[in-house]
């Protein structure tokens, strides 16, 4: 049995460092290529959602001085919460996973951040915030996953140099605030959000998506479902560094708009602003409505098509 972990970008604060990731027989999602065409790209798609967690695995952990083991959940998961207070540069840092079963053996490296010092944290969505997904569209977005591959995906208008802009926000040459990506897409698309991120050369990011899908089934409801995961994980951010003020960045495609308006409510103090992309041809009474609330809480607020819109509005309130 060939074995394959698959590791995802971990953060450390003063206090506690968090490692997380799968364990697969056979490949994990990111060995099938996401830049082939035709049905080519529609098979390695269907692959990355057809594969073979190992629960119950022992997985050690290997950083600096700390070398941990722990076990596999059902789905292949694992995740490292470990007390950690040792100086640390702030930075990436480089940490290995390794896992044996039998005669089998796989080490793998990752990566994770201590953020640098700063006043700012920015969590944003992917889908139809900076990605365009057409996620209202249950059949366009199908089909725009089946048929396009990463080179003919595609980002917002000015939506790079905003986001570029929020993470050199106050911060010397050579740093940078830190950037989290929060989506209810599942770990089977890791690797192509980090790839498309960086060929787009958005602000590199600690990446949270959904648990992870293994079947058919699975794929075809590929990011719908509930959106409370997205709150837990964001709740989770803003608890792991409390010192930020944190900018969310979202669309009114799904859920966001409620999510932010309780987190809000949460952290009242750490929301700086909260901006909220427009996907359809008039804005949504609703969203409007959630904002005004948001507004009355002490929290910029901006609702916008064009990402000029929300760069003016960063710029006018002191942010950018």
């Amino acid at each position: 049995m060939k074995l394959d972990i698959k590791l995802y970008r971990g953060y450390v604060n003063d206090q506690e460092l968090v490692v997380f990731g799968h364990v697969f027989k056979s490949w994990a999602p990111d060995k099938y290529e996401i830049d082939r065409r035709g049905y080519r790209h529609a098979k390695s798609v269907y692959k990355m959602f057809t594969i073979s967690p190992i629960k119950n695995a022992t997985i050690q952990l290997n950083f600096k001085e700390l070398e941990v083991v722990t076990k596999t959940t059902d789905d292949g998961y694992f995740r490292f919460n470990l007390p950690y207070n040792k100086f640390l540069e702030s930075g990436w840092h480089e940490y290995s996973v390794s896992c044996k079963i039998g005669e089998k053996g796989v080490v793998e490296r990752g990566e994770l951040l201590k953020p640098f010092k700063s006043k700012l944290g920015i969590i944003s969505d992917i889908d139809d915030t900076f990605l365009i997904s057409h996620t209202q569209n249950f059949f366009k977005k199908l089909y725009v996953i089946l048929t396009q591959n990463i080179d003919n995906r595609e980002v917002f208008d000015d939506v790079v140099p905003h986001y570029r802009a929020l993470s050199r926000a106050g911060q010397e040459e050579g740093q940078f605030n830190s950037f989290f990506y929060v989506s209810s897409s599942e770990w089977n698309l890791y690797e192509f959000i980090l790839q498309f991120a960086r060929k787009h050369g958005l602000p590199k990011a600690v990446i949270k998506l959904k648990s992870i899908k293994t079947g058919l089934g699975d794929f075809l409801f590929t990011g719908r479902g509930g959106h409370d995961h997205k709150f837990i994980k964001i709740k989770d951010i803003i608890s792991f560094y409390p010192q930020l003020q944190y900018v969310l960045m979202g669309d009114d495609s799904q859920q966001d708009p409620h999510l932010y308006e309780r987190v809000t409510k949460m952290f009242p103090m750490n929301i700086r602003a909260i901006y909220i992309r427009q996907t359809s041809k008039k804005q949504k009474s609703k969203v409007k409505e959630v904002l005004e609330n948001i507004e009355d809480l002490g929290v910029a607020t901006c609702y916008f098509a064009d990402s000029g819109k929300a760069i003016a509005h960063s710029k006018k309130i002191g942010i950018v």
